[in-house]
């Protein structure tokens, strides 16, 4: 059981130096994570991480692109030809040196939890065009294949990180739900959204791994309780609102075992307004609020505490302060 209060992070951090990231990140921490480093190279944003080993994948660093390129290629021929069902594919160290370095660091040490993340299929395959402009999701074999893809890196995640822990979480970063059921999302469908959160959660979960999802804006919240996840990590403050409405999935997810996972100090601007005094009043104000609907020892003992969402878009200064906010707040509750 994971112990209540316990603060993690979501990914990525403002470093460019990927073993100063790893020790703050080791010093910090109760639930360790490996970094991520979108600052210090465009191969480390959310999508060109994981596309390694995606059949027609083309990467510019240069000009910061990445797109699908079918021509004159047997990529997917390739990509069948090595598929099993439960298939690792490795993150190189030039697509993730926070997470090498962090293997590094860790080397010598074991840990009751440590958590990695993987971009979610929907963010995955929504995040990426063709030459044509078309997104990757229209596209059924190569969404399938994205999915495959995703998984196989989570499993390697899994293997690599439970050599040095207990339990190993992984956090599916599903941004894009916030945009889902939008204009320009319309045709994206419920049911299939679904499919692949769910598929994505069961094999992370048959590799070993405790698995979660991360969403930082308001979504379907009953698609994502729905989703298999056991840890739910939503903003809890700027889309508190959104979610609490959702009381009785939410009571019904913590009855079966699940956790939330407040992500109540914010990564936006607006951090530099806050103090440790305003956190802690908003979450204890949000907590009065939920508890009205669902027994507050439940809420309270199912409860991890996290930044909103990542801090790659942060300064330093700013993310140092994320994170002593966190800690205050954990030090204010019981």
């Amino acid at each position: 059981m994971i112990r209540p209060f316990s603060i993690t992070g979501i990914g990525s951090l403002p470093h460019h130096d990927p073993d100063e990231a790893s020790k703050l990140v080791l010093e910090i921490f109760d639930i360790p994570f490996w970094p991520q480093l979108p600052k210090a190279s465009f191969l480390e944003w959310m999508i060109p991480q994981y596309s390694e080993g995606m059949p027609f994948i083309h990467v510019d660093s240069t000009k910061e692109t990445i797109s699908i390129i079918r021509e004159g290629s047997d990529d997917l021929e390739r990509f069948y030809e090595g598929y099993t069902d439960d298939w690792r594919i490795a993150i190189s160290e030039d697509y993730a040196r926070g997470f090498h370095a962090f293997l590094r660091a860790i080397k010598t040490r074991h840990f009751g939890y440590l958590k990695g993340q993987i971009t979610g299929p929907l963010t995955f395959t929504l995040g990426l065009k063709d030459r044509e402009g078309r997104l990757l999701y229209f596209d059924e074999e190569l969404r399938q294949i994205s999915l495959m893809l995703l998984q196989a890196k989570a499993r390697w995640q899994i293997d690599q990180l439970k050599t040095f822990a207990d339990h190993v979480i992984i956090f599916i970063d599903e941004p894009i739900l916030s945009a889902i059921g939008s204009s320009a999302y319309l045709s994206v469908s419920s049911e299939e959204s679904l499919r692949l959160l769910r598929e994505t959660a069961g094999a992370i979960k048959n590799a070993g791994g405790i698995p979660g999802i991360h969403c930082c804006g308001s979504a379907d919240w009953p698609l994502v309780i729905a989703s298999g996840a056991e840890v739910i990590n939503f903003d809890a403050y700027a889309y508190f609102d959104s979610f609490a409405i959702y009381h009785e999935n939410i009571r019904r997810f913590l009855e079966s075992g699940g956790y939330l996972a407040w992500g109540v100090v914010p990564t936006t601007d607006a951090i530099n307004t806050e103090t440790s005094e305003s956190i802690i009043t908003i979450f204890n104000n949000h907590m009065d609020i939920l508890s009205k609907h669902i027994p507050k020892d439940m809420l309270l003992s199912r409860i991890i505490l996290t930044p909103s969402c990542g801090t790659g878009s942060r300064t330093l200064a700013e993310t140092l302060k994320i994170f002593q906010l966190l800690i205050r707040l954990k030090e204010a509750l019981p």
